[in-house]
């Protein structure tokens, strides 16, 4: 099977590329950092298979099935990727969950929003979006603010597999 690797979006800084099986090295470092494990939770991904199966089962099937799913996001400077953005239907949630995660060296540089804000455009324009969800802990502050500037408020609270989460909402129609 051939994978497309197009590019979704550019910035300034960065690319946000489709995944593929070749960004198993870079997913399984992501869903080990600590900050992962305490906001996202443990993925029980501890090899380069595991990894590649993760990213396989997960956003690459997203986006040969939907035509959506979490971005890589690239480094333009170094063509390193540092993270990921997009969407994900979750069995549990009404609308499309929006999400992102960053290796941590590459936060509070504001490659997050830079990511996130054009990332909701095209969910909107592109997919047709009129309203995006995403799910946090409540201790994740980092995150909090960042969907908050982003336009998203706290909806709800919601328990999911016995935790209780954060339900932010936003109308991208307006």
């Amino acid at each position: 099977m051939s994978y497309i690797r197009p590019v979704i979006l550019q910035t300034d800084r960065l690319y946000l590329r489709r995944p593929t099986p070749d960004d198993a090295a870079f997913m399984l470092r992501l869903v080990n950092e600590p900050s992962w494990i305490e906001y996202i939770g443990d993925r029980k991904v501890h090899t380069l298979e595991d990894a590649r199966n993760y990213l396989l089962n997960g956003s690459i099937k997203s986006f040969e099935t939907y035509e959506f799913g979490f971005a890589i996001v690239i480094l333009k400077q170094s063509d390193m990727p540092i993270g990921t953005c997009g969407f994900a239907k979750r069995d549990f949630l009404e609308d499309v969950d929006f999400g992102f995660a960053f290796y941590p060296e590459y936060t509070g540089q504001g490659y997050a929003y830079e990511a996130a804000f054009p990332m909701l455009e095209w969910g909107k324009d592109h997919l047709g979006f009129k309203k995006v969800v995403a799910i946090t802990v409540p201790n994740n502050l980092t995150s909090i603010k960042l969907l908050e500037k982003l336009g998203f408020y706290l909806k709800e609270n919601i328990l999911v597999e016995g935790d209780v989460l954060n339900l932010y909402s936003k109308e991208l129609d307006v």
